[in-house]
Parts: C-alpha cells; sequence; structure tokens
C-alpha cells in the first residue's frame, strides 16, 4: 500500500488570519516503508515572516523572496502525492493551510478520509505523556540530531519512523520466533509462548520393536496387505 508522509512549515498558526504556506516535504511509503522517493519545495509566501515563526522553522523573507508561489508548484506536489493516505504529525493543521492555499487557486480540498493523523495515533497509546514529534522520537530511540531546527523533509524523515513503530514495526502483526537453543528470556515470543524445540519423532528401536509385538497379535491387519 502506497502511502505519503507529510510536513509543512507556515508563517502562523491560522491560514484564516492570512497565513501561508513557505515549505512542503512529502516522502513515498509502500507498505509503511520509504522507498527514496520524496517531494519538496519552499515557497514565497507573499507576505512576511513573524518573528515567532521564523525562530521555529528560520526560514526569512529574504530566503524565501525568489521562491516558487504556491500556484507555480501545486500541479507538482498533487502529482506527488496523489491519491495515498496523507500520514501527518497534527493533521488537522497542515490540511487546514493545504486546503486554504487549494481553495486560492480554486482546487479541491484534501479529503478528511485520507488522513492519517499520529498525533491522535499517540495521544491514544500514550496518554497523559508528550506526544510531539521529539517526544516519540525519544521514547521509540529514533535519532533526532539533524534536527536542529524545524524543516519539512526532515520531519518527513523522522515521522516515517514514528508512525512505523505506531503502528507495530516493520512486520506489523508478525513476530519472528527465535532459533534453536535461544533462551525463553532472548527468544521472541508469539501467543505469549516462547520458542520450545521440537521433540525428536524418529522412533527409538524398543518402540519399533514393541510395535511389531503388537501388530504381530493382531488378526488380518489391513495395512499389511
Amino acid at each position: 500500500m502506497r502511502e505519503v508522509v507529510l510536513d509543512t512549515e507556515t508563517t502562523g498558526l491560522e491560514p484564516g488570519e492570512g497565513h501561508r504556506v513557505v515549505e512542503i516535504g512529502a516522502l513515498e511509503l509502500v507498505h509503511r516503508v520509504p522507498t527514496g522517493k520524496s517531494w519538496h519545495s519552499y515557497m514565497n509566501p507573499e507576505r512576511d515572516m513573524p518573528l515567532d515563526a521564523y525562530r521555529i522553522h528560520e526560514l526569512s523573507e529574504d530566503f524565501l523572496k525568489d521562491k516558487p508561489r504556491f500556484a507555480e508548484i501545486a500541479k507538482a506536489f498533487l502529482a506527488f502525492i496523489g491519491d495515498a493516505p496523507l500520514v501527518i504529525h497534527n493533521a488537522p493543521f497542515d490540511a487546514a493551510f493545504l486546503n486554504a492555499e487549494l481553495a486560492r487557486l480554486d482546487l479541491p480540498p484534501l479529503a478528511g478520509e485520507r488522513l492519517v493523523d499520529t498525533l491522535e495515533m499517540a495521544r491514544r497509546r500514550f496518554q497523559g505523556a508528550p506526544n510531539n514529534l521529539n517526544a516519540l522520537c525519544d521514547r521509540f530511540g529514533i535519532d533526532k540530531s539533524d534536527r536542529t531546527v524545524h524543516g519539512a523533509l526532515i520531519d518527513c524523515s523522522l515521522l516515517a519512523e514514528v508512525y512505523l513503530h505506531l503502528t507495530g514495526g516493520r512486520q506489523p502483526g508478525l513476530a519472528f520466533q527465535a532459533a534453536p537453543g535461544a533462551g525463553a528470556e532472548e527468544g521472541k515470543r508469539q501467543g505469549g509462548r516462547a520458542f520450545r524445540p521440537p521433540r525428536p519423532h524418529a522412533p527409538t528401536p524398543e518402540e519399533l520393536a514393541a510395535h511389531k509385538a503388537f501388530i504381530a497379535g493382531l488378526k488380518d491387519p489391513v495395512w499389511l496387505e
């Protein structure tokens, strides 16, 4: 199954207040594993960059002034995501901004049913605990040392690993048994039982002799015909 991990950076918190998207990152997954295909673009928001937003992603007005506008990248962006489910951390936030950008171009919005909100997944699993991306990376032992500031493509890469953990690892629902000789504590468990090597099935000489004597005492056994 193809899915796309998606992240945006913006000029603020509310698209209804005139804030715009300034960066989009998208990363392709197939069966929840990154394929190596990604899509990324910075955008000129056609407005100023508030200091609070700059402190988060460090994308300045000067850096963005020669970047394409959303209208110029919309076709390529929509082609990359196609009709795949969109894996987003705090999906309502990113979707609201992207749908505001699409509305300016009279394009259909991203349908709510295709959004996979990893923040909501984490909140259900880790109730009462911090569930931002940094906290989840720490919880799952994911290296986030490259995330010195928020960046859409870096965050997509980290979120892809988080999503894998939230959905059960590289083989969801499948646990491999340990090799023969592995201890119960170090072996993988399935159904709550540790790996136990099978008993030998070859009969002993004593068992063969006993079976032969048993057959000899039967009257016309059909399997000897």
